[in-house]
């Protein structure tokens, strides 16, 4: 249904008229320089352009008073010295002739971006506005925000849409206490925040910021709140949060980081509500960091890849201490995190290396210390190939399957079967069959464009004896043809291969098997949980935290004979691996599956929201003791497993 860009260009109207250090870095060029660098990206053509209308007073009376959208409303005839005087009565804020109507117009890109969204005119969007909203309270403004769009556009989901889950998610380096007020004591409405605090000692200096702050009333464990005591925190800290904290609360509810990540993160929330985000320019005053963020929030919104992440993720230190904190104080009210181990750990800054981070990546261990080392020094090296542009995914299925896919989803017939293919063919003996060896060409024609750069994922079907074989020539054509590192995602009856080296360069990770098992840190086995929560328990606790620490060039999911899984399972797999290595995800399934399997597997291979696993479950005991269990073998070695302190670990 595409993505939504809402902008009005009199947003750039209001700006400070006397000087003030602290104001001065919320500008006009915020915007402006944002617009510029999407349309130099090409991706304002791509979107859905709409041009912001004005919020109502009685839509802004939704959240604030009506003394106060008074007050605002008459800033319009004040002139410089009253203007300044009543900026004057609050903290860090400036109001101009023009700030009643571009806030007015802000609000209203966030409620028509609700309302184009919720009625399927889009399947997301982004408002690109100012000033920002997340600090202004019902009757005050604060920290350059003068109406709190995102509580405003909250409230109108729920009035007009009838919406009784909303999850907020606020990603700003300041705490969103506005919107924490407002909805504290409201179940309806799950508020998650990280921001800089250093305990306290961060504006907006406030107790409430910090992680004991759970909402109140009816709205208790509503409110969860991600300080951050260090500066500093990358690319690994905010996936970890994500994964081990926000991800478990947020679908058990139903409901510095580089600019790269901004992608990642976006697209991890994809997966949830069906697809259906909106997402708010707030803060952010590094203009071209600024500029890059929104591109690749946008760009992940339109469905292409994730550019990988660059740099070791290993969470440091006092990221640990804060999910860890923030797990045991929402422990009471989640069931999704009662069966982990969420003891609170006290914060120790002396046990922080110099740059707050734990000893070297791999270091030490019980398993494959050869191999860690050799991960540790292929994570030095570039990836494979930087993101791929925007590329269709390429179906490659059995003639006899018909599918309804995206337009611009490639269902590509075959490839010429050549001497080469027969070569990969020659060692297996399931491989020899005329139906088996034109997969196997199709395979591997799909797979030197995925490594080459010209597609960005695929899915073949094989027949179902040639499912091991056609996996194995899939991961050596993989590895000989450039990929360094090759996570490997087997469903069902599928074995290591006999024949391949464990050299650290394949992380094989076999779900349905049959005990839960880490015969090494690269090969990994798990039965297959037969609740939801406790499949996503294994998707975020285990193999995304596993993915993004060995930082892949090529994922391989293989639905193997007895997978067990259900459609939209797979999907939810299959789309959350997109991220770990750039969106280059191979999907190989049977030719025995059904149609509707393979259109969904290759919608979200396009970009697509995967669909809804129905309602949560929480995870059986023996479950939750088998993810514990592997957690606790591997997470020595993959850093990404920890939630809590290394000397705690």
């Amino acid at each position: 249904m595409g993505t939504a860009l809402v902008y009005h260009e009199d947003m750039t109207a209001t700006r400070l008229l006397w000087d003030d250090p602290e104001c001065e870095i919320e500008r006009p060029e915020r915007l402006t320089a944002a617009l510029d660098r999407l349309r130099k990206c090409g991706l304002e053509q791509r979107c859905l352009r709409l041009s912001a209308r004005e919020a109502s007073e009685e839509e802004l009376g939704l959240v604030h008073s009506p003394e106060y959208v008074s007050l605002v409303r008459e800033t319009q005839v004040l002139g410089k010295e009253e203007l300044q005087a009543l900026s004057g009565q609050f903290d860090a804020i400036y109001f101009h002739p023009s700030t009643f109507h571009c806030a007015r117009l802000a609000v209203g890109a966030a409620l028509q971006l609700v309302d184009a969204v919720l009625t399927g005119v889009v399947q997301n969007g982004f408002a690109l506005v100012r000033p920002p909203g997340h600090h202004s309270q019902r009757a005050a403004a604060n920290g350059f925000c003068v109406f709190n769009n995102v509580a405003i556009a909250a409230a109108h989901a729920k009035q007009k849409h009838g919406l009784q889950r909303i999850l907020i998610v606020d990603w700003d380096v300041h705490h969103g206490q506005g919107i924490q007020y407002l909805f504290e004591d409201d179940p309806s409405v799950l508020y998650f925040s990280w921001h800089r605090y250093e305990h306290g000692r961060f504006w907006p200096f406030l107790r409430e910021s910090d992680a004991d702050a759970v909402g109140r009333g009816q709205g208790l464990g509503f409110t969860v709140n991600l300080p951050w005591n260090q500066v500093g925190m990358g690319n690994a800290d905010y996936v970890a949060a994500f994964l081990h904290l926000l991800l478990p609360l947020a679908f058990e509810g139903q409901m510095q980081a580089t600019p790269e990540c901004f992608a990642h993160l976006t697209q991890l929330l994809q997966v949830l509500a069906g697809g259906r985000v909106c997402a708010m320019l707030e803060g952010g005053y590094h203009l071209e960091s600024l500029a890059e963020s929104v591109c690749m929030t946008v760009q992940t919104l339109l469905g292409d890849p994730a550019p990988p992440l660059s740099g070791p993720m290993v969470p440091c230190q006092s990221a640990l201490e804060s999910i860890q904190s923030v797990r045991a104080t929402q422990a009471p009210y989640w069931k999704s995190l009662q069966l982990q181990d969420v003891t609170p750990v006290p914060t120790s800054p002396s046990t922080h290396s110099p740059e707050g981070r734990p000893p070297p990546l791999l270091s030490g261990g019980p398993v494959c210390k050869t191999a860690a080392s050799v991960l540790s020094s292929q994570l030095d090296q570039l990836c494979l190939h930087p993101a791929p542009p925007v590329c269709p995914a390429v179906a490659l299925t059995a003639p006899d399957i018909t599918l309804v896919l995206p337009p611009d989803v490639t269902q590509q017939e075959g490839a010429a079967l050549n001497e080469e293919t027969e070569a990969w063919a020659r060692p297996h003996e399931s491989l020899a069959q005329d139906e088996a060896l034109t997969a196997l060409g199709k395979l591997l024609y799909l797979l030197d464009g995925m490594l080459d750069g010209q597609v960005s994922s695929g899915m073949v079907a094989t027949p179902p004896s040639a499912a091991a074989a056609t996996l194995e020539v899939a991961i050596q054509r993989g590895l000989s043809h450039g990929a360094q590192r090759l996570l490997c995602v087997a469903l069902g009856q599928l074995d290591w291969p006999p024949d391949l080296v464990h050299d650290g360069r394949i992380l094989w990770l076999n779900i349905r098997g049959k005990e839960a098992a880490a015969l090494s840190m690269f090969q990994v086995s798990t039965p297959l949980p037969v609740l939801t929560g406790g499949f996503l328990s294994c998707i975020l606790g285990l193999v995304l935290p596993l993915a993004y620490g060995f930082q892949p060039d090529l994922v391989l999911v293989a639905l193997g004979p007895a997978h067990g899984l259900q459609g939209p399972h797979a999907a939810l797999l299959t789309s959350m691996l997109r991220g770990p290595a750039g969106g280059r995800v191979l999907a190989l399934l049977e030719e025995d599956s059904t149609p509707q399997l393979a259109g969904i597997l290759a919608r979200v291979l396009h970009g697509e929201a995967p669909p809804s696993l129905g309602p949560y479950s929480v995870a059986s005991p023996e479950d939750a003791q088998a993810l514990m269990y592997l957690r606790g073998q591997l997470k020595p070695q993959w850093k990404m497993l920890q939630c809590r302190p290394h000397l705690e670990a």
